[in-house]
C-alpha cells in the first residue's frame, strides 16, 4: 500500500492516529492477535512508513499502554482532587473509576486481554504503569479498610469488578448482557459498587 508523501508537519498527526488506531486494535482483538499490518491498513499508512514513525509492533505497544496510564493518571490526579479522608471519600473514588471506565473502556480492555495472558512477552507493564497508581490509593486508604479485609484483595475486587462489568457487562434475566451504556444496569451496578465499598471501607468496625 502506497501513503500520501508526509511532511514533517504532517508527521505528528500520523504518528497520533497510528496510536489512536492501534489502541483500538489492541482493545478489541489483543496485541498478540493483531498484526503489524492490520494497524498500518486501518491507519492508511504505508507499513514502512509506519516503522519510520512510530517503530515496530512493541514500539506501538509501549506507545499505546503509556497513553493508557496517562489517561488514567489524569483520572486519579482529578479523583483525589476531590477525596476526603472518609468512606464516603471511598466511595467517590469508586464512582470516579467506573466513571473513568465507561469513558475511556479501551483502557480496561487493554489491561483485562493483558491479565489473561495477551502480550505476556513485554515485561515490565505492571510495574510501570499500575504499581505507581496502586501505591498512591494504598497509601490513601490503608488505615479507611475495614479491620478484616486485606486492602490489596480489596482494591483488586473493585478494580476486575468494574473493569468486568465495563468490558462485559452483566447477565440480564431477559438472557442479554448489559453493560455501561444501558442506563438502568448501571445504575444498578453503581448500587452494587457503593455496597461493596462499605463492606471493605469501613473505619471503626468491630475486629
Amino acid at each position: 500500500m502506497s501513503g500520501p508523501s508526509r511532511t514533517g508537519d504532517s508527521q505528528p498527526q500520523e504518528r497520533e492516529r497510528i496510536v489512536e488506531t492501534a489502541t483500538r486494535l489492541f482493545a478489541s482483538l489483543g496485541y498478540d492477535a493483531t498484526p503489524l499490518h492490520t494497524i498500518a491498513d486501518a491507519a492508511g499508512i504505508d507499513g514502512d512508513a509506519m516503522a519510520d514513525l512510530v517503530g515496530d509492533k512493541h514500539d506501538i505497544y509501549l506507545k499505546v499502554m503509556e497513553r493508557a496510564f496517562l489517561a488514567l493518571k489524569a483520572g486519579q490526579d482529578a479523583a483525589f482532587a476531590e477525596f476526603t479522608h472518609d468512606q464516603a471519600g471511598v466511595r467517590r473514588l469508586a464512582d470516579r473509576h467506573l466513571d473513568f471506565c465507561v469513558t475511556h473502556p479501551e483502557v480496561p480492555e487493554l489491561w483485562i486481554h493483558r491479565w489473561l495472558g495477551d502480550a505476556a512477552d513485554v515485561a515490565g507493564m505492571e510495574a510501570r504503569y499500575l504499581r505507581p497508581l496502586l501505591d498512591r490509593v494504598t497509601d490513601e486508604l490503608r488505615d479507611l479498610v475495614a479491620p478484616n479485609v486485606g486492602l490489596d484483595e480489596a482494591l483488586w475486587s473493585l478494580i476486575w469488578c468494574v473493569r468486568g462489568f465495563v468490558v462485559g457487562g452483566v447477565l440480564a434475566p431477559d438472557g442479554q448482557m448489559r453493560g455501561p451504556h444501558d442506563a438502568q444496569a448501571l445504575r444498578r451496578f453503581r448500587t452494587h459498587l457503593h455496597l461493596l465499598v462499605d463492606l471493605m471501607f469501613a473505619p471503626g468496625a468491630p475486629r
